[in-house]
């Protein structure tokens, strides 16, 4: 069974209509790996087995009548602990929850893998209200990184990142509001889809605002856009959606590496010389974007000449920190994330002239990046400008940030632009850890960054990059 937990959702579809194997035994493969891993990397709040079993044979059963519920019946799927899921708690990685709630209700992605006859591992860890790059919080711990459980998964999806590398599930929701998606899929070795703001329903509304996104984590690019078509249907609960898509997401693959020939892209390897790398990703990044232009792009190095919006950020990031907490006790602030508190303290006591003032700086970058992308279809970057460091802590030791912003200078500005950005791996470094490359795309087309990362794994960019089932 072990080799189940290696196929991505695509194949174990493929396999579910021809009979090879059932849902059942993909779903107990996936739940033994989760158990396996559990104590070594800790990606799960929880792990449902009782009910994942009673999904999958309910799966199998709709299988063998010829009568799929949806495109991803059957797929094993985990879930952030952030996203409400009907049938149990949503801790959020904090203590001042309490019980995390009755579980009466589902989030519109979830609810849309539900009807699709998704089946449910479990929720996966998160910091308190993913409020940093790393994964670790007072109430469920630090979670590793499956290639070196010693460092971290990165942040703030880190347990759905760890959870897909580990093989415990193909397919797994994520949030991303400064880089949540984007950050662990590079330190993890897998994809991850930030897609346009508005695209994949949210409910609740998040604190952070228009910040946060609901992203595919996945092991390809061809299983994030299957999960694109289940999730960005809309949802009555959420007013900012963008409505129904107008086109299949996967259908957008088509192409093939044909699909990146003409492009016109922006290669920007360290944001015109103000972002370190570090030599080993550096060079992971440029090896992928020779290929881009082996494969037909136009590819030339330009950056998009904008200054670091972290101050503006930080304005926003904050102040929806200490929006989260406002309601809160003494008791239920002094068993906060120290960290926590320190920027939920900084966020009350900014002025809405200053937030305002974020938020001009934030309407100014993105006039800026739709001017850039009029003369370049992608940019990209490295996703992180280092490898994974180590896990319980919010920056490097030794290293000079003071805050998680520091060492994530290519993630943030696209949550403030709400432009779609994948992270796809592409190398490792000189220690066996990987390394992501940054696709990013204009507001609206999650599809042109989709087909030009499926272009790159089909060419084999992933191919450097070593499984982490071992």
């Amino acid at each position: 069974m072990s080799d189940l937990n290696a196929l991505t959702a695509t194949q174990l579809v493929a396999g579910y209509e021809t009979g090879d194997f059932t849902p059942v035994e993909v779903t107990r493969a996936a739940l033994d790996r989760a158990a396996q891993t559990q104590e070594r990397v800790n990606a799960f709040v929880r792990i449902d087995t009782e009910d994942a079993l009673r999904q999958a044979e309910e799966s199998a059963g709709r299988w063998q009548r010829g009568e799929p519920a949806g495109p991803v019946d059957g797929v094993p799927v985990t879930v952030k602990d952030i996203l409400l899921q009907r049938g149990g708690p949503t801790f959020k990685g904090s203590w001042a929850v309490g019980d995390g709630g009755p579980g009466d209700e589902d989030a519109p992605s979830v609810a849309r893998l539900r009807e699709s006859g998704a089946v449910f591992l479990g929720k996966t860890t998160t910091p308190e209200f993913g409020w940093k790059g790393v994964t670790d919080s007072p109430r469920h711990g630090v979670t590793g990184n499956p290639y070196a459980p010693d460092r971290t998964a990165g942040g703030s999806s880190g347990g759905s990142a760890a959870a897909v590398a580990a093989g415990a599930g193909p397919l797994s929701l994520g949030t991303d509001g400064g880089g949540s998606v984007r950050i662990p899929a590079s330190f993890c070795g897998i994809f991850a889809l930030k897609p346009t703001y508005g695209r994949v329903p949210i409910y609740p509304a998040s604190a952070f605002g228009t910040l946060a996104h609901v992203g595919p984590m996945t092991r390809d690019a061809e299983d994030a856009a299957l999960l694109m078509d289940v999730i960005s249907s809309p949802d009555p609960r959420d007013w900012s959606h963008l409505g129904p898509v107008p086109h299949s997401f996967r259908g957008a693959l088509a192409a093939g590496a044909e699909g990146v020939r003409g492009l016109r892209v922006a290669f920007s390897p360290d944001f015109g010389g103000r972002v370190p790398v570090e030599p080993d990703v550096a060079a992971a990044v440029r090896k992928a974007v020779a290929l881009l232009a082996e494969l037909g792009a136009v590819v030339e190095e330009a950056d998009p000449g904008f200054a670091d919006p972290v101050d503006s950020f930080h304005t926003l990031w904050f102040s929806g920190a200490a929006r989260v907490t406002q309601g809160f006790s003494q008791d239920q602030r002094e068993s906060l994330d120290p960290g926590l508190q320190e920027i939920c303290a900084d966020g009350a006591a900014r002025s809405a002239l200053e937030y305002l003032a974020a938020v001009d700086e934030r309407m100014d970058l993105g006039r800026l990046m739709g001017a850039f992308h009029e003369r370049y279809d992608l940019l990209v970057t490295p996703t992180m400008p280092i490898t994974a460091f180590e896990a319980g802590v919010e920056v490097p030791r030794g290293s000079s940030h003071t805050r998680w912003t520091g060492w994530t200078p290519f993630s943030y500005p696209f949550n403030m632009t709400q432009q779609p950005a994948a992270s796809v791996p592409c190398g490792v470094d000189g220690t066996g850890l990987p390394v992501g490359l940054q696709l990013v795309g204009p507001r609206h087309a999650d599809a042109l960054v989709l087909s030009a990362s499926h272009a790159l794994f089909e060419a084999g960019v992933a191919a450097q990059v070593p499984s982490a089932l071992g």
